[in-house]
């Protein structure tokens, strides 16, 4: 079975920073693409950032303007460096991820894309 875990969320003052981790746990040889997403309060849930399973490949939305950072520690992390926080960035972030099997240079933005989900974490900015 595949868990997700994140970790490193909470509150912060606009202007601040937060890193965000991520960890898979389950079939030990699969490639997994993987992502973050967020949710506002009375919003659809929207992409953040991709990585590929190599880590040679990224993604981002184009809202974020280079204040965000994907990046993995190895195969089964992740992590999402945040910087110059807004309020507008408050939200629950998800991690996710999917097998891409043989590939390790795809990554996907869409979330229906993704087999595997965490459970969120908090993500407050204060003006």
């Amino acid at each position: 079975q595949v868990q997700l875990v994140e970790s490193g969320g909470g509150s912060v003052q606009a202007g601040g920073s937060l890193r965000l981790s991520c960890a898979v746990s389950g079939r030990a040889f699969s490639r997994y693409a993987m992502a973050w997403f967020r949710q506002a309060p009375g919003k659809e849930r929207e992409f953040v950032a991709a990585i590929s399973w190599s880590g040679g490949n990224t993604a981002y939305t184009d809202f974020l303007k280079g204040r965000f950072t994907i990046s993995r520690d190895n195969a089964k992390n992740t992590n999402l460096r945040m910087n110059s926080l807004k309020p507008e960035d408050t939200a629950v972030y998800y991690c996710a991820a999917t097998n891409t099997l043989h590939s390790g240079s795809v990554y996907y933005t869409n979330d229906w894309e993704y087999a595997y989900w965490g459970q969120g974490t908090q993500v407050t900015v204060s003006s």
